[in-house]
């Protein structure tokens, strides 16, 4: 976020183009990130944990 903050005021500075950040499209962002990245997280490990070990290594 810093990153995108910092480059957007170097982009108005430099080539006088009207940048405005709101505080709700950082945070907006910030929560459809989270909840993508613990879904795609938890998904996964949840389905892997309610298989039988014997019966996962066997398909391996």
């Amino acid at each position: 976020m810093i990153l995108g903050i910092s480059s957007s005021f170097i982009v108005k500075n430099l080539l006088s183009w009207p940048i405005d950040i709101q505080v709700y499209t950082i945070a907006l962002s910030f929560i459809v990130c989270s909840a993508t990245g613990i879904f795609f997280g938890w998904y996964p490990a949840k389905k892997a944990s309610d298989l039988d070990p014997i019966e996962a290594l066997r398909y391996e």
